[in-house]
């Protein structure tokens, strides 16, 4: 008996839906939720006062905050210019992996392993137990065991939505958003209506007293491009994207000029209200300023920015883990990592690896530490990233580049990382150093990478074994179509 077309195209659409494989479904309005949702986190809530105290004041902090905004939008528009020319998902790692080669790839992997991404992970999910349970002890500062525990249940909450579903998670984080926007919209609105009714009295002699050094200047750069951190997110998934080569630029470009004027909105909103001396003072300024403007509203401040925290957790992990999952891939981490769920269709290994990790720093209180270590590989790697772009603009001139800017724009963006990166050296050579530390620590475990075959014969059985009985247990396999 023959079948018919339509009955052949049923037959192939369940094999499809059979087969494992990471499914694009990020489209354009996901992606921009996912990098607007990332980048807004808690850094506009919180880093204005790390700006402030070291630009010296409040003309020459709002100059930083739209020079972080122009320089985070050179370097979008150099990985715009990456991700639809290699098609491969995985963000900094892959980018380096396919310019300059494994070593520093590696190196950029490990270093989100052990210190990047639990940490920041950490410090967020923090924040947002924080804001969450303040509230309920009020006036009195909440119990740290509460606050790491509600912390600790955001981040499994959050976990085992990526476990479970690509589609939720990007549904949840578009939720996350909204609240996000509300939350500056709160801060952005009543800041303008206090500008209307002609309280310039902040902004008189806006210059004054500046006391901007050499030493403080990468500082105030830190703590500025640490609330628009994110916007590179959507390289990490570039194989989920629809159309990359027409949504992954438009989502990076759009994202960061909303991004950026929302931004300079809102510090224009805290300094309508608030002085310097008291932007200074407060620990938390959105919550503060809530209670300036909103009153007896003024709870739902702290209420939208954990949201708005736990937002911030669910686009990084949903990104990172890819990044994982794609070393694995490359034959540069454990092959369990490369495994996807064959039910969910979710890289469930991958978003798994650091939980364990995270909740140890939630609890552990080492956490600020680490923090501090962060800045030195975030924007050391990064220019090598857009060094490696104009390496790979010049060995690889036949390569198709649907999106293809001019080659000073990566130019400026690595000579102001490296900059950023040396300055940081001179004025705080201690968390600069550590961080470089922690960074080559990668090194003998990529030797260890490389060199496979010299572990002893017992160990690859011991850690074949448990891959196996991983696998079996998490129900995962290795993807059954190639995706880029």
């Amino acid at each position: 008996m023959e079948t018919t077309g339509s009955e052949r195209i049923t037959k192939e659409d369940k094999q499809k839906e059979k087969t494992v494989f990471l499914r694009k479904k990020i489209n354009l309005f996901r992606a921009l939720s996912l990098l607007i949702g990332t980048i807004i986190g808690s850094g506009i809530f919180i880093s204005p006062k790390g700006v402030l105290i070291n630009s010296g004041n409040v003309g020459t902090s709002l100059i930083i905050w739209v020079s972080c905004g122009i320089l985070s939008m050179f370097g979008a528009l150099s990985y715009a210019d990456l991700g639809t020319s290699i098609k491969k998902s995985g963000g900094h790692y892959i980018y380096l992996l396919e310019t300059l080669g494994p070593f520093p790839a590696f190196l950029r992997l490990w270093v989100e392993i052990i210190i990047i991404r639990p940490a920041n992970t950490a410090f967020v999910a923090l924040t947002f137990g924080r804001y969450i349970t303040e509230p309920f002890f009020s006036p009195c500062q909440a119990p740290l065991l509460a606050i790491k525990l509600v912390s600790a249940v955001g981040v499994s909450l959050i976990v085992f939505l990526n476990c479970w579903s690509v589609s939720w998670t990007a549904r949840i984080q578009t939720i996350f958003l909204f609240a996000k926007l509300l939350a500056i919209g709160l801060i952005i609105i009543p800041g303008i209506m206090v500008l209307f009714q002609g309280h310039y009295d902040n902004f008189q002699n806006a210059f004054d007293s500046n006391l901007l050094t050499v030493e403080k200047l990468p500082l105030a750069f830190y703590a500025g491009m640490f609330a628009y951190s994110g916007w590179f997110y959507v390289n990490y998934i570039t194989e989920e994207v629809v159309d990359p080569e027409r949504n992954v630029p438009r989502a990076i470009i759009f994202s960061l000029i909303i991004v950026t004027i929302l931004y300079l909105l809102a510090n224009v909103a805290y300094y309508a209200v608030m002085t310097a001396d008291e932007v200074l003072d407060s620990s938390a300024v959105a919550v503060t300023f809530g209670i300036r403007t909103l009153k007896e509203f003024s709870p739902v401040i702290p209420l939208l920015v954990a949201l708005s925290c736990l937002g911030a957790i669910n686009g990084a992990l949903f990104s990172t883990s890819r990044m994982f999952f794609v070393a694995s891939r490359e034959d540069q981490w454990p092959v369990l990592f490369s495994m996807i769920h064959v039910r969910y269709h979710t890289p469930l290994p991958a978003v798994l690896l650091l939980y364990p990790v995270i909740l140890l720093m939630i609890f552990g209180g080492e956490l600020y530490a680490l923090l501090n270590f962060n800045s030195f590989p975030r924007w050391f790697f990064m220019g090598l990233v857009t060094t490696g772009l104009i390496r790979h603009r010049y060995t690889h001139p036949q390569q198709p580049r649907p999106f293809k800017i001019p080659i000073v724009i990566p130019a400026i963006f690595t000579i102001m990382c490296l900059m950023i990166v040396g300055l940081s050296l001179y004025s705080d050579p201690f968390n600069t150093g550590m961080g470089c530390l922690l960074t080559l620590t990668g090194v003998p475990v990529y030797c260890l990478v490389i060199r496979k075959s010299q572990v002893p014969a017992c160990c690859r059985k011991a850690f074949g074994f448990l891959t196996t009985k991983l696998q079996i247990i998490m129900e995962v396999m290795q993807q059954e179509t190639m995706t880029y």
